[in-house]
Order: C-alpha cells, then structure tokens, then sequence
C-alpha cells in the first residue's frame, strides 16, 4: 500500500503538488502516507493502453479547438473570486475524504472510511487507476497549462509552482472525478445521472480555476470512460462493487445539516 502511494504521488505531481486543505474544512490530522493523496492500491496500474491513439493531440495554435479553449478560458477568468472559483478549489483537493466532499451530496449518503469503508477503499482504488491511466499522453505532449500561458493566478496559487513545468494535456484531476462519477453511478444506479454530472463538474473545475484548458478536461473525460471499461473484467473489482452495493443497501441517507450545506454547493453548481 505504501509503495503504491509513493508511487501514484509522482504520477500526480502532474496534476498538482502541494495540496492544500479545503477552504471549508480545518486542516485535516497528519497522516503519513495519505496526507497528500488520499489514493490505493490500483486495480489494473499504469498508463491507459494505447492511449495516445485515443486522445487526439492538444489544439493547434489558432486552431478552432484552441479558440475555444482560450474562450472557455476567458470566461472563466471573469469569475475569479466568486463562489464557482471557490468551489473549484474544494474539487482541486486530493487529500483526505476528497471523494466524500465532492460526491456524497450525489450520491445521498455520507461517503468515508467511517460510515462506507467497503465503498470508500473501492474509490481510492479505482482513483488511482483513472489518475495513472492518464499519465503516459500527459508525459508526451507536456502541455503548458493556463495560468502559465496568461500569467493570471489559478484558484490553487500554491500549487502553481510545482505545477508549471508538468503536462496540462489530459487532465489527471478530470480522470478521477469523471472516472470516479461512473464508478459511483454503477454502485448506486438509481443516483447515475447525478453522479456523472458531478464527475463532469468536478472536471471542470479544473478549467474554472485556470489550471487545465477546456480540452484537457475533455480527454480526461475520455482517458476515464476508457479505464472504467477495462475495470469491467478485472474480478477483484466487480467484487469489490457487489461489496459496496450490500454495505449501500444499509447505508443511512444525508441528515437534515448535510441535506442543507448539499443545496447550498447545487446552487453554485447548476447548470
């Protein structure tokens, strides 16, 4: 477990370093191998096979894909500050509990080690399966990301550093929301479309806070929906998802408190 940790914490230096605490929380208690990225032990391990075939290459200078990107960039820009930049933040969080504080308002029950243990080790697994799948087209093209390109600050200034000189091209962060929205919405088919919109808004955030382009997002999207069709005929994993659907089956849903805060994030999120 250790050594897998090590491991994919290299592999994510390319989707951000320094990882801070969500702005809404207190900072979380030291924890040696999982302070940083809260990950496990992945199911498959390494890159998507064939994924350079897969993912188109970045937009072309003065390319329509390119003006879009620039577009959706800009647009972005003009919301620094507001409650969506805030929100991207939260998303950019990989540490402790992150796929709770992004995912447990869609799927409707408290996800965490300590009321969903047997679906909350599935998660961290198959995160780091949909983060590493991404790596090699990263590694190839080393895009330059946003905040290098416009010299405008991302929503994450401290990660800014360490992140400059890795690849912007897919986005690792897009991967694991979108990849983790569709292992979700297949333990919890009845909250599928939910919890793939918030994989998709989980993406996008990374856009919003100007450290991946439109585009970016988008093949990681694509890396992610590849991975979780491959996921499809490793056994561990299915057993793993029948596992987390029985402890779901008696899973308690979202209190009054969490019910609250959950609509406060819809309304910065609808779309």
């Amino acid at each position: 477990m250790k050594r897998a940790i090590f491991a994919v914490g290299l592999l994510l230096a390319a989707c951000t370093t320094a990882l801070a605490t969500p702005p809404q929380e207190a900072a979380a208690p030291a924890a040696p191998q999982r302070a940083q990225f809260d990950l496990g032990r992945p199911y498959l391990g390494g890159p998507l096979p064939g994924g350079l075939q897969l993912v188109l290459p970045p937009p072309a200078p003065d390319s329509a894909r390119m003006l879009r990107d620039l577009e959706v960039n800009e647009a972005a820009m003009a919301g620094q500050g507001g409650p969506r930049w805030q929100l991207a933040a939260r998303d950019a969080f990989l540490g402790p509990g992150w796929v709770g504080n992004a995912f447990s308002c869609s799927a409707g029950v408290t996800i965490s080690d300590a009321t969903t243990p047997v679906l909350a080790n599935l998660l961290r697994r198959t995160a780091t399966d949909f983060a590493m799948s991404a790596g090699a087209v990263k590694d190839h093209y080393n895009r330059q990301r946003p905040f290098a390109a416009n010299g405008t600050p991302s929503c994450t200034p401290d990660d800014e550093a360490g992140l400059a000189h890795n690849g912007s091209y897919p986005s690792g962060h897009s991967a694991m929301g979108f990849g983790t929205g569709l292992v979700l919405a297949a333990v919890l088919p009845d909250h599928a479309a939910a919890l793939v919109r918030r994989g998709r808004q989980f993406g996008e955030s990374r856009a919003l806070c100007n450290v991946h382009w439109q585009s970016d997002v988008e093949a990681g999207q694509l890396v992610a929906s590849a991975t979780f069709a491959r996921l499809q005929s490793d056994g561990a994993y299915r057993a793993d998802v029948e596992a987390a659907r029985a402890e779901l089956a008696t899973a308690q849903p979202l209190d009054a408190a969490a019910q609250a805060a959950c609509q406060a994030d819809e309304a910065v999120l609808g779309d």
